[in-house]
């Protein structure tokens, strides 16, 4: 089984340039075990998320326990085992923004895309998620698709933003 491993991390390093991206961090960092969160945003930023082979080879390469890289993803909020899609929709929850129609959003959401908060499309090309606050109340309800805040949404609109989007 080890034999699959190495043979899975070569192969990812022949043929995935943003493991370099990874790699170049580790070196730059001096493979030191204090740099394991920089690193794990650097693989995170390469990759939308962390897959399981890439933190096996952060592990291997920092020479740690794969349960201190694990826990170390598992507890911050910021790290994610699962791919969020090529595009996300964070929909605002916070007072504001739910008072003034955040969850008929996510009904939209989910009866033109069949996605629930969390959720990500079959084709990864959509995922949905939630935020308590993005600190955009006099936009309410706001979205936030691709890095771009949207505000004051109605149904329709959020409907044609993410059509937009994924099309």
């Amino acid at each position: 089984m080890s034999t699959e491993i190495v043979s899975s991390e070569k192969e990812i390093q022949n043929t995935d340039p943003r493991i370099k991206l990874i790699a170049a961090k580790m070196k730059k960092e001096n493979y030191k075990a204090d740099a394991l969160i920089e690193i794990l945003h650097t693989a995170q930023n390469a990759y939308g998320y962390l897959p399981m082979n890439i933190l096996k080879f952060i592990t291997k390469e920092l020479k740690l326990p794969p349960s201190r890289v694990y826990s170390t993803v598992s507890f911050y909020h910021f790290f994610s085992l699962k791919s969020k899609g090529e595009h996300t929709c964070l929909v605002c929850t916070g007072t504001a923004c739910y008072v003034k129609g955040a969850l008929g959003l996510l009904d939209e959401i989910e009866h033109k895309f069949s996605l629930k908060p969390g959720q990500v499309s079959a084709d990864n090309k959509l995922g949905v998620q939630v935020a308590r606050c993005i600190g955009a109340c006099g936009l309410a309800p706001a979205v936030v698709l691709d890095d771009e805040v949207h505000g004051k949404l109605t149904n329709e609109m959020i409907t044609d933003s993410i059509n937009a989007k994924i099309k």
